[in-house]
């Protein structure tokens, strides 16, 4: 192990030093800061379910490990008083002494977590990327990693409340932006899939703060100003999990004329594929031919189900809850994303780069009069606000192709209430649940086609207002809450 400096050892002998003298008066300190840690929970509380397993380095007195309710709870610290205390307020939980950034910490704790969490001790640790190294130990590919620090923007602020008594005192601090954790994790090897900013009031103020917090504080810009950031990751050397089969999921409702041609087209991209043709109320002998496309092809492991309610949701679900694949991809029975692409989203999938694929269908030029003028605006539109709304750049939130793991979206599916149930198409189910389970999103260019049988089942005025609607319910959901 690298031997600390003398100046790195010496401060952080200070560091230690000033949390043995004040680990009696923490809990005094963190009532006097109530609101800033309340909203710091909230938004933890988000990232973090109840019932998890989660590990906190730099816990201190295990205040923010308590509030966040975990199901097994381990905190670590290298300050023995502030571990003494954790452990008379928090008898439920485990502590322990330990410097993280000693790999014999690792002796401390068994297994990996769910959650690891790094709230403000980053900015005491001498060497970060060593110290993220050391955490893919406790890590599987589900972990997420969230490191929660404050804007450096802030720091005279902060100096100032020190010295009136308004805070806590701290020694000397590491300058860190977001985009400098990002850039330490990419060379521990952990990749970033989530950046938010919080607080840009972090006092009371009779009220004005919290509101300003949930409505101004959020928006583009402006959250660049806040106090708070966080960085949420996963490890890169985790991120295989050896993906063998696979279950396409085709909806279709109306669309005879396309049903042999998706079996015909689509690629053996995988040793194990089950089809799954699920029918919607079809007046054009869909299901009939479903049937005698089954039969046709029997080297392929053909299923058929007819929904028994409407919507390409209600579809889609149906199909997911019996598919046996570990991979789960839905097609749209209209095959203006051709079936040849699906390749490329195994092979993404089955690499460990991403764990939610999302088509996009506005990078490549389009046939002629494959997307109509105003969806192609509407589509404009909604990319630009839930790039916003989920922290995450989508070019083509409405693009039908979603491709993900049966496992991620068995945990999706125990959250899915959260956004409601009115979305007939699944599409925004499932971004908004991928998003709250913090998955890698990426997306994949197509080339869009023209439709060559059929008709669209979308309503651009109906469907656009829904759509808005649950713009506005994701804002509450995923920004002011």
């Amino acid at each position: 192990m690298q031997k600390d400096t003398p100046r790195s050892s010496e401060r952080k002998a200070r560091i230690r030093d000033l949390s043995d003298r004040l680990a009696p008066d923490r809990s005094r300190w963190w009532r006097r800061a109530a609101f800033f840690h309340e909203e710091d929970i909230r938004y933890l509380r988000f990232l973090v379910p109840e019932g998890a397993k989660v590990l906190e380095l730099g816990c201190a007195t295990g205040a923010l490990l308590a509030a966040l309710r975990p199901g097994i709870g381990t905190g670590i610290d290298f300050s023995s008083r502030m571990i003494s205390e954790a452990r008379a307020l928090y008898p439920n939980l485990e502590f322990s002494v330990a410097d993280i950034e000693d790999p014999e910490w690792l002796s401390k704790v068994s297994g990996t977590f769910d959650y690891v969490i790094i709230a403000d001790t980053v900015g005491s640790l001498d060497d970060c990327q060593a110290t993220f190294e050391l955490l893919h130990t406790v890590c599987d590919r589900h972990t997420r990693l969230i490191i929660a620090y404050y804007s450096y923007f802030w720091d005279p602020l902060l100096r100032l409340a020190e010295r009136l008594g308004l805070k806590m005192p701290t020694e000397e601090q590491n300058v860190l932006s977001t985009d400098d954790i990002s850039g330490l994790l990419t060379l521990a090897d952990f990749e970033v899939v989530k950046r938010d900013w919080r607080q840009l009031v972090p006092v009371r103020l009779f009220g004005i703060g919290s509101l300003t917090n949930r409505f101004i504080a959020t928006l583009p810009v402006v959250r660049r100003f806040c106090l708070r950031h966080y960085v949420v990751a996963r490890s890169r050397r985790r991120a295989d999990d050896n993906l063998r089969s696979a279950s396409v999921v085709i909806p279709c409702r109306n669309e005879r004329g396309n049903v042999e041609a998706a079996i015909q087209r689509l690629p053996r991209f995988c040793e194990d594929i089950e089809v799954i043709f699920v029918e919607g109320h079809s007046q054009d002998g869909t299901l009939e031919e479903v049937y005698r496309v089954r039969d046709a092809f029997p080297e392929w492991n053909i299923k058929v189900l007819q929904q028994d309610g409407v919507g390409k949701a209600n579809a889609v679900f149906k199909a997911f809850d019996l598919a046996r694949g570990d991979v789960l991809m839905i097609l749209d029975a209209d095959l203006t994303v051709p079936p040849e692409q699906l390749d490329k989203f195994w092979r993404a999938m089955a690499s460990g780069k991403a764990e939610y694929l999302q088509g996009t269908r506005l990078v490549y030029p389009m046939a002629n009069k494959a997307m109509r003028f105003l969806n192609l605006l509407a589509n404009w539109v909604f990319s630009v606000l839930f790039t916003w709304l989920l922290n995450q750049r989508l070019t083509d939130t409405l693009c039908g192709t979603k491709v993900l793991r049966r496992s991620d979206y068995l945990r999706l599916k125990e959250n899915r209430g959260d956004f409601g149930y009115f979305d007939p198409f699944g599409d925004f189910d499932l971004i908004f649940g991928a998003t709250k389970l913090n998955l890698k999103i990426i997306e994949i260019p197509i080339r869009y086609a023209s439709r060559t049988y059929g008709e669209t089942q979308i309503s651009r005025f109906r469907h656009g207002w829904l759509l808005l609607r649950m713009v506005v319910f994701a804002f509450r959901k995923l920004k002011a809450f």
